[in-house]
């Protein structure tokens, strides 16, 4: 079972930046960041595979936000720069390990249900 904390959300205004962090308790194969706001269905944000850590981002956030891991740590980033009040919600941290699923393609980086892992969730709150 890997644990994962998550730390760095918070209140900023329009424009601001925020990073967020996620440490994993053990090794894990693919991490990503989701986030769900009010009323609103749990949606991928940002996901990065292990070496050579490949990236993929949600339209949304594109040009954005940047993911990124210190495998040494096992803990992963996310710098989030132009925030807007859209990007307002709970930013959950997600691990995956390696496995069958991901060579069949049932598995992927934008799927909650390829995820094993989930932290409790970090509040980001976006004022305009």
């Amino acid at each position: 079972q890997v644990q994962l904390v998550e730390s760095g959300g918070g209140l900023v205004q329009a424009g601001g930046s925020l990073r967020l962090s996620c440490a994993a308790s053990g090794r894990t194969y693919v991490m990503g960041w989701f986030r769900q706001a009010p009323g609103k269905e749990r949606e991928f944000v940002a996901g990065i595979r292990g070496s050579p850590g490949s990236t993929d981002y949600a339209d949304s956030v594109k040009g954005r936000f940047t993911i990124s891991r210190d495998n040494a740590k096992i803990t992963v980033y996310l710098q989030m720069n132009s925030l807007k009040p859209e990007d307002t919600a709970v930013y959950y941290c997600a691990a995956a390990q390696s496995g069958a699923k991901w060579a069949s393609g049932w598995a992927t980086i934008y799927s909650i249900r390829s995820y094993d892992y989930w932290g409790q969730g970090t509040q980001v709150t976006v004022s305009s």
